[in-house]
């Protein structure tokens, strides 16, 4: 693909670049200029009447030479690459802020238009966000080649980082020459963290080791056994290597097997099947390697820099350093039962019966977590989907006896549903048959709430109403039913950043408004306020008592420090204030970001003046 020189901002700065199968041609990106820029430069924007003091960008004079660059690419191993979005080969031109791109090519744009919905593709991708919504959705795959691909909200240059010196020099540049930083492992996030208008991503999914110990000697009081895994591990591949000993362990993991285990989701707590026998993920977290804003390789435990171990267990994602590897407690596999449940048009079409029967299936999410049950269940249209109900270390006649009140009762309403239950070896072989893969590629905005368990108890009608509100609104519900204190001892909960409220809750909602690709910004803002103050609302209203997880809920509502931490949000102040003063890491609506903003419609990352 051959680039064009372009004028950006107003003649303010020449750029060109062309693209090679190596990555970047630095003899011509960046600045023309020969002189390195000053470092720690702002740049002072006004939008609607707030002044701004924004990070640097393409077209901003503080944005690095051409000599800074192909330093830079140089240190990393030439690790640095030029970004396109993925379906640029779809288009005849791609117009990106370094130039325009002859970019069509038919085979390509067959491979990425068949493949756009599926994870792993675009897991396996630089830079991509399996979500697309915060990608502006401007670059989407399409059979109309003469349409208009630009960037949109996709980072401008990667590093495909392979060393962790690779990680220090991606730290230290975006810093000293204040970009805007983004470190990606899978993309694997509802929120658009893995992506960001003029931004600098860090790639650590090359980081793929994996090591079991059945001895953990290091800081704290536990001696088991242990895994180790690199930033970029996932989890369907840390089980396949916990399963492969005898006897098989298992460690607590997200309900999807592309997830990556040892960046964002322990940072934001890390829930699964597993959580209500074990807690959360960041609970089993006994050391992290981890690069800070300084660009320093540090270790953090229960005894070496305490509390950044601390803020890192749940504390937000993008927001303290970079983990390089995690080192988690693991626990003997157990045979497992499962149970499927759905109720869906060809058994009725009755709404009042199937909002009757998801009264009487969420009536019970108490009795099922206080049994030692997980659930994930899905309520979309007119569908009731529970895919599935798990005992852990349950037989089939175990698990079945503490579902039968639900099953009577639906029976007695006389309602129809499908319904088969299985019993596994162990919970690895339950998570490979019961636990079907997601989808990438949607454009949507992610919101979310838990239900406390005292409000489930005392407010249920008030809840059911909600749902029908999330419904009504055009928006579905993925619940999960499990309860983060049930099985960890209270001697252990303080020891994360994790809000002490997940302790006693039993389902946490996700909730999803599908949004157009092509949605104009009002129309956006419309459905971010519905999202917001009218399904979202309706379950803070209703479980007054309930919290937001942090990984899948929405940014924007109103007193998030303490919808995502509670109690504990003074204290992760304080540690990012330590660990990264000056800004270097962001992740929206995480400690200390109260005065960092996109301004311009989402592209520029700014501090308020």
């Amino acid at each position: 693909m051959k680039a064009t020189v372009v004028n950006i901002v107003g003649g303010a700065l020449l750029l060109a670049h062309g693209i090679a199968a190596s990555g970047v041609d630095t003899t011509s990106f960046g600045s023309p200029s020969p002189p390195s820029k000053p470092h720690g430069k702002w740049v002072s924007k006004k939008w609607q009447g707030t002044n701004y003091a924004c990070k640097c960008f393409p077209g901003d004079s503080c944005w690095p030479s051409t000599r800074d660059w192909q330093t830079f690419n140089n240190t990393v191993g030439g690790t640095l690459h030029v970004n396109t979005p993925p379906a640029a080969a779809c288009y005849n031109t791609f117009t990106g802020p370094l130039g325009n791109i002859n970019a069509y090519n038919a085979a390509q744009c067959a491979n990425i238009t068949t493949n756009f919905p599926d994870e792993q593709f675009q897991i396996d991708l630089p830079t991509a966000g399996l979500w697309s919504y915060f990608t502006n959705d401007t670059c989407r795959p399409t059979t109309n080649p003469s349409g208009s691909c630009t960037l949109g909200y996709y980072p401008v240059l990667y590093i495909t980082a392979k060393t962790v010196g690779h990680i220090q020099a991606g730290i230290n540049f975006a810093r000293d020459n204040n970009l805007r930083l983004v470190v990606r492992n899978t993309g694997h996030d509802f929120l658009g963290r893995s992506v960001g208008w003029g931004a600098l991503v860090i790639n650590t999914h090359s980081f793929q080791d994996i090591s079991l110990s059945n001895t953990w000697e290091g800081a704290g009081a536990y001696s088991g056994p242990t895994i180790t895994v690199g930033a970029g591990v996932q989890a369907i591949n840390a089980l396949k290597r916990l399963h492969s000993v005898n006897p098989p362990r298992i460690m607590v993991t997200g309900e999807c097997a592309t997830v990556g285990i040892a960046g964002g989701l322990p940072q934001g707590g890390g829930h699964g099947p597993w959580t209500n026998r074990e807690g959360f993920l960041a609970d089993t977290a006994l050391e992290f390697k981890v690069v800070t804003a300084d660009g320093e390789l540090r270790t953090a435990n229960e005894k070496t820099n305490s509390d950044l171990f601390w803020a890192l267990r749940g504390g937000g994602p993008a927001s303290f350093a970079v983990i390089v590897s995690a080192t988690y407690k693991t626990f003997d596999d157990l045979a497992s039962t499962g149970i499927n449940l759905e109720i869906n048009p060809s058994h009725t079409t009755n709404s009042t019966l199937l909002w009757e029967a998801i009264t009487i299936f969420h009536g019970y999410s108490t009795h099922f977590v206080d049994n030692g049950l997980y659930v994930y269940y899905e309520v979309l249209g007119p569908l009731l989907r529970v895919h599935p109900i798990v005992g852990i270390g349950k037989t089939t006649a175990q698990l079945q006896a503490i579902v039968k009140p639900l099953f009577d009762d639906l029976n007695a309403l006389g309602v129809r549903y499908d319904t088969n239950t299985k019993t596994y070896t162990t919970f690895y072989d339950l998570y490979l048959d019961l636990f079907e893969p997601e989808t990438a590629g949607q454009s949507a905005l992610t919101g979310g709430w838990t239900i406390a368990k005292q409000d489930a108890l005392s407010n249920h009608t008030a809840i059911i109403e909600a749902f029908k509100t999330i419904i009504a609104s055009g928006g579905i519900m993925v619940g999960h039913m499990w309860n983060a204190g049930h099985g960890l001892p209270q001697k252990e909960w303080s020891k994360s950043a994790i809000n002490p409220r997940f302790r006693n809750v039993v389902d946490k909602l996700i909730t999803v408004l599908p949004v157009s690709g092509s949605a104009s910004l009002a129309e956006k803002a419309a459905s971010q306020k519905t999202l917001t103050y009218v399904m979202d609302e309706a379950l803070r209203t209703a479980s007054p008592n309930g919290a937001a997880y942090v990984n899948e809920a929405d940014p924007f509502q109103p007193n998030w420090q303490t919808a995502f931490w509670g109690t504990n949000y003074p204290a992760l102040l304080k540690a990012r204030q330590k660990w990264d003063p000056n800004g270097v890491f962001y992740a929206v609506s995480t400690p200390g970001t109260e005065a960092w903003e996109q301004i311009e419609y989402g592209t520029r990352l700014c501090k308020k003046l």
